[in-house]
């Protein structure tokens, strides 16, 4: 079965007010448009053609079709026109634990305070889909930060000492920057908005747009610690537990294990617990992986993560039609053109604008995508 799914934009406030306008070729809102969820996870479930929520949808009709439990998986188009808060998110073992932790403690699920709204982990995957998607994503060498915080001059001094020595943890530096250590962030943002570097230009430039979105606020340093980012149109990151991140602008498809739980660093007014950021804080220094897709088939490329939750295929159709074998529920977006979609085992057809999505129930077994321009499909990893 071939069953359309739709939902309405998040009104995030750093959400774009155009770039999902334009990917669907509407007239923008005037509001900002953040995300776009077309999955199951009740946070926001899809609807489908009737109005039901897809969750509902799942529960009363999936299980003839071969859907005998929640999506594993939460699909999103994603839209920023300014930063997200800096985050990181647990392990599944960590998100277990501190599940049951405010379970027990009585914490509403909905509540501000609330840290684990659920008992899943959330790595994720976002492939770019404008020209460029700029991201701060793990931790920089420390060799590297101890250049850029030696650049902003005396102003950073306290910042210098705590990373100074063998020894220095990056984790008890970020917990210090978000709880004891606002007075020294605000000396280190007021240096580094005034400062000039040509090593560290880009860094730099970076700090002072946070610090005119966010005055003050500590995770601006806490970004000056981390790898900035840009993927070009095509390319994917994948973020795994523990490793910090903040999308910064851009417009991409993103692809996460059906969860919710974030852990914030900085960059919000959302509630921020340093002492639990730092409990699941993956402290080493690194890169996160930029994943660039790898051709399984000559219209169909793969998107390889190190998961068992999800996986990524992006589909050029073609006049003569591709064959796209599934297995498991599938949900298909088109982000360019008019794919034409049919079901392999029942014939069923669906035809696709950027932003419409369908989901492909496993008794399909695949599809034969014709027409033209792109389409990602979401399925379950192995």
């Amino acid at each position: 079965m071939l069953i359309p799914l739709s939902n309405q934009p998040r009104d995030y406030a750093w959400g774009s007010t155009s770039l999902l306008a334009d990917l669907e070729g509407r007239p923008a809102s005037g509001r900002p448009e953040a995300e776009v969820w077309f999955g199951d996870h009740p946070g926001d479930p899809a609807e489908t053609a009737d109005g039901r929520t897809l969750d509902r949808w799942i529960a009363e009709e999936g299980p003839a079709a071969g859907i005998d439990e929640p999506l594993p998986y939460l699909l999103k188009l994603l839209a920023a026109a300014s930063a997200l808060s800096i985050q990181a998110h647990p392990s599944k073992a960590q998100a277990e634990a501190g599940f049951a932790r405010e379970e027990a403690a009585g914490i509403p699920r909905d509540a501000a305070d609330r840290t684990y709204r659920d008992a899943n982990h959330k790595p994720e995957l976002i492939v770019a889909l404008s020209d460029t998607f700029r991201a701060v994503a793990g931790l920089r060498d420390l060799e590297t930060t101890r250049r850029l915080v030696a650049a902003l001059g005396p102003g950073a001094a306290a910042l210098a000492e705590r990373l100074a020595g063998p020894d220095a943890a990056l984790s008890a530096v970020i917990g210090w920057l978000l709880s004891d250590g606002a007075d020294a962030a605000r000396d280190v943002i007021a240096a580094a908005v005034s400062a000039e570097s040509d090593e560290f230009a880009a860094e730099l430039a970076l700090a002072r747009t946070l610090d005119a979105a966010f005055p003050g606020d500590p995770g601006i340093v806490v970004a000056l610690l981390m790898n900035l980012v840009t993927l070009r149109r095509g390319e994917g990151l994948f973020v795994p537990a523990g490793v910090l991140h903040a999308y910064l602008e851009g417009l991409g498809v993103e692809l996460m294990a059906a969860s919710d739980n974030v852990l914030r660093g900085g960059l919000t007014p959302k509630h921020v617990d340093a002492a639990e950021l730092v409990s699941v804080l993956d402290p080493a220094p690194g890169m996160p992986p930029v994943i660039r897709a790898r051709t399984v088939g000559g219209s169909i490329r793969h998107y390889d993560v190190p998961v068992a939750d999800f996986a990524l295929l992006a589909v050029e159709p073609t006049a003569e039609g591709v064959e796209v074998a599934l297995e498991g529920p599938a949900i298909a977006v088109a982000t360019a053109g008019s794919p034409e979609l049919s079901g392999r085992a029942t014939g069923e057809r669906a035809a696709l604008q950027p932003g419409g999505a369908v989901l492909v129930t496993p008794d399909e077994g695949g599809l034969r995508v014709t027409g033209s321009g792109e389409l990602f499909i979401a399925l379950p990893g192995r």
